[in-house]
């Protein structure tokens, strides 16, 4: 569900509505449910929800365990829950990113309308200190002794917890930032994630309307960015450490006092343990889990998969650092070996 703190939700709709704007038919032979009030994920949807099911294995299960009153399909799964009602589209994605859409028609980009710097409806804490050209949007919060640099916006909701240092030209928005968070200049929270639905036409963007939680005593260097989720939170957890020029996908779970170096990057929906730490330039692919205590080197590519905690990882695909520095040193003996016998 979309946070009213952030998003105006332009429902409820009816069954009927919808089908027509997805070109869907209902499963049903009975008389269609009223209304859909809201969109929400298989796993945190309940009764007045519609959600999706793309059809894989594990999305098939989770709707069997759903307690989602609504759901697009492109076909009835034999384990389906009696109380969803189904509607059949050709492509549930692109047909839930239509009615989205609908739900929500602004979630892209915030329109600013007000007419200070510091909208009268925000709540500023004690002590407080705002650089000059700060702007702070409609509802949002920001707890005692905050320090916001010179530039920096706020959007509408973000809460800003006690005691935060945020340096200059920082952008805040869809988020819920911790007690004693420190920002560096430039970093983007709360951006919208990178997530498309292609087709014969072109791509066209899924609406993104999660949120960013930053937890407490967090360290987001400069130029850091971290988007917000598709329908879940986008989490950083408390302690982390961020350093420059790192992006962090939507719907990622970052555990507690994990380091993530330089120029890493994670793909949505990526699960790190507490204690990870991820060298410099590695990427990781969407829906990868990494345990607690794992140790990713630097430039390493992480495939899609889980990588068990505890252990020490490197290299192209990524694998037990041993086995990958055994490898180098068997291809270096090789080249050797074809030089020495002039073949090299």
């Amino acid at each position: 569900m979309a946070d009213p703190r952030f998003f105006d939700n332009h429902g409820p709709f009816s069954v009927e509505q919808l089908c027509a704007i997805v070109s869907g038919a209902s499963a049903a032979d009975s008389q269609l449910p009223a209304l859909v009030h809201d969109l929400a994920s298989l796993t945190g949807a309940g009764p007045q929800h519609l959600a999706f099911c793309d059809g894989s294995k594990s999305a098939t299960e989770a709707l069997a365990r759903s307690a989602a009153g609504f759901c697009l399909v492109s076909r009835v799964p034999a384990n389906a829950s009696s109380g969803c009602h189904l509607i059949l589209v050709s492509d549930p994605l692109a047909a839930f990113a239509a009615v989205a859409r609908l739900f929500y028609p602004e979630h892209e980009q915030v329109v600013w309308s007000q007419q200070t710097a510091v909208d009268p409806t925000a709540d500023i804490g004690a002590e407080v200190m705002l650089g000059p050209g700060v702007v702070v949007g409609p509802g949002a919060q920001i707890g005692a002794g905050a320090q916001i640099g010179a530039g920096t916006v706020i959007g509408r909701g973000v809460a800003i917890g006690r005691k935060a240092q945020i340096g200059s030209q920082v952008t805040i928005s869809h988020a819920y930032v911790g007690d004693n968070v420190l920002i560096l200049p430039g970093a983007r929270i709360g951006q919208p994630g990178f997530g498309f639905v292609s087709g014969p036409k072109g791509h066209f963007k899924i609406p993104q309307l999660g949120r960013v939680i930053i937890q407490d005593s967090v360290e987001i260097g400069a130029n850091v960015t971290i988007d917000r989720g598709a329908l879940g939170d986008t989490v950083v957890g408390e302690g982390t450490k961020i350093d420059n020029l790192v992006q962090i996908g939507h719907n990622c779970r970052v555990g507690r006092h994990c380091v993530i170096v330089s120029q890493a990057g994670l793909a949505g929906s990526v699960e790190l343990g507490d204690f990870v730490i991820l060298g410099g330039q590695a990427g990781v692919a969407d829906h990868t889990q990494i345990g607690d205590g794992a140790r990713i080197a630097a430039k390493s590519g992480v495939p899609s998969g889980t990588y068990p905690g505890g252990r020490d990882y490197g290299g192209f695909p990524l694998r037990p650092i041993i086995q990958w520095r055994r490898e180098v040193a068997t291809l270096a003996l090789l080249a050797k070996r074809r030089k020495r016998d002039g073949n090299g």
